[in-house]
């Protein structure tokens, strides 16, 4: 029988009224507000692209040495892993990627092709060698360290060392020691829910403009504000739904559904595509991307100045970074029983090979048209925009009326996964204690399935999602300390915990 936690008024209320000023700001102040923090996110882009990339790829050497060291079989709880893999892998890959893998496996690849990184040539075949091996990199190994590194702490912190709940206060709580259980730790589960808002707030910048022109298509409605608003408030209704079923009724069976659905719409795209073309220019891909892989985690251009790597690498590590700590939340929540090696090793491959498979295929499937001048899709995005260009895409598509039908599908199912995993974790960080056998209320869960939902609507009716993207990546530079706290916490407790002997299976 599981017991109900109760409400944290001092998480829960300041968390609430900070998100609310936010949007009154926004609607109030938007011409003023918007520059300020456009000038911060180039300021964070600029001088601190090389603290994300040392960050990043620290990241990446301390969870191979812990997967393939001596604490790699360190068993995190008992028993077998209370999910099995695929569900496992399911669930982080849904939470971790939502709608954004979608709309910028199309997108994206055009972006470099048009403004190559290196000096290339904008819409040279090196440009178009490099478009899909540098969207691999951005959203492979390299974003789901930058995911591994919370859950793993926070995993050991609540398996391991027992500490009260699962919240990212109580994670680093080895470095802080008891400021953790007070104001101070407080403080932190705040900025954690601030960041996992501003985060989805890009999300459904993304997702909602691109099932907007998905349904318009299917139902030849034009695409207006209203349209937005009615997807936003059936995708509430889905998530709110499959989050107060809770983990295992709900968000594991949409999330076992919604890969099932991308497989097989990747299998149909590779099929009906030009298969030869995706399946060697993934290959083409996928080496140059291992080849060069040290290379681009550390690129800034610092001699030219072209601001390549700071407008996208830099950018997508810190909003990684923004949404790490709720990704840490959720993982670490369905971690039970497994080994620190299982986890590592399931989250990077899971998470990396999820990435590469849409790349690979919606990637080369675009550029192939643009390529071969069946649709000159670097023109459409001039033209109607990135999401429009989207639906084009898959017109060129055998039977696209059926292909973009599963795709508006699968754009509602991803992001309900990431919303529904994210309305669970707010409700536990504003919750005095979850953990083991305690969860929150259902009524908070819907509560912050409500708010998530309003406050969307609220930003898409004053056109603020720009802004608020804009936070996510703002609020990354004090996540950076939060790293190096959940470092220090980790290496603190492996020393003392494991001083004399190591823990065997």
């Amino acid at each position: 029988m599981k017991g109900k936690a109760k409400l944290d008024h001092l998480i829960f209320w300041p968390a609430i009224v900070v998100l609310v000023m936010i949007t009154l700001s926004l609607a109030i102040f938007q011409s003023s507000v918007e520059p300020v923090l456009d000038g911060l996110l180039t300021a964070i882009n600029t001088r601190m692209d090389w603290v994300f990339q040392f960050l990043t790829f620290g990241l990446f050497i301390l969870l191979l040495w812990v997967a393939f060291g001596k604490y790699g079989k360190v068993k995190l709880g008992d028993g077998k892993p209370e999910f099995g893999n695929f569900s496992y892998g399911a669930m982080l890959f849904c939470a971790g990627m939502g709608t954004s893998i979608m709309f910028w496996s199309i997108i994206e690849p055009m972006y470099y092709f048009t403004g190559p990184p290196f000096r290339m040539k904008p819409g040279s075949d090196a440009a178009a060698e490099w478009s899909v091996t540098y969207g691999m990199f951005h959203w492979g190994i390299s974003a789901w360290c930058i995911y591994a590194f919370p859950t793993l702490v926070i995993a050991y912190s609540f398996f391991i060392k027992q500490n009260k709940s699962l919240k990212i206060s109580q994670a680093v709580k080895g470095a802080i020691g008891k400021y953790s259980d007070g104001n101070t730790g407080r403080i932190i589960d705040i900025l954690v829910i601030w960041s996992l808002v501003g985060g989805l707030g890009t999300s459904l910048g993304l997702g909602v403009p691109m099932v907007s022109a998905g349904i318009g298509y299917l139902l030849n409605l034009e695409q207006s504000t209203m349209l937005s608003i009615i997807i936003m408030v059936i995708w509430t209704i889905i998530y709110i739904t499959s989050a107060s079923l809770g983990i295992h009724k709900g968000i594991r069976r949409l999330s076992n559904l919604n890969v099932y659905l991308a497989l097989g719409l990747a299998i149909f795209v590779i099929i009906a595509g030009p298969t030869g073309f995706i399946l060697t220019y993934f290959t083409d891909s996928f080496g140059l991307m291992a080849q060069n892989f040290l290379r681009m985690s550390f690129y800034t251009d610092a001699i030219s100045g072209g601001g390549f790597p700071q407008s996208w690498t830099v950018f997508y590590f810190s909003w990684f970074a923004a949404t790490a700590p709720f990704m840490g939340l959720f993982i670490a929540k369905i971690s039970k029983g497994r080994s620190l090696r299982s986890l590592v090793l399931n989250i990077l491959g899971w998470g990396s090979i999820g990435s590469w498979l849409y790349f690979g295929v919606f990637g080369g499937y675009t550029m192939n048209l643009q390529q071969t001048g069946q649709l000159d899709v670097v023109e459409s995005m001039k033209e109607v925009g990135d999401a429009s260009t989207i639906i084009s895409v898959l017109e060129t598509l055998p039977i696209s009326y059926i292909a973009i039908l599963c795709f508006v599908i699968l754009g509602f199912i991803f992001l309900a996964t990431s919303l529904d995993s994210a309305s669970y974790i707010l409700a536990s960080t504003a919750s005095v204690k979850v953990g083991e056998g305690i969860e929150p209320p259902r009524w908070h869960i819907i509560v912050w399935g409500l708010i998530m939902g309003a406050l969307s609507i609220s930003l898409l009716l004053i056109g603020g999602l720009n802004v608020v993207q804009t936070s996510a990546v703002v609020v990354a530079v004090p996540v950076v300390i939060m790293y190096i706290l959940l470092i220090i916490s980790l290496m603190k407790w492996l020393r003392e915990d494991f001083k004399h002997k190591v823990e065997e299976d």
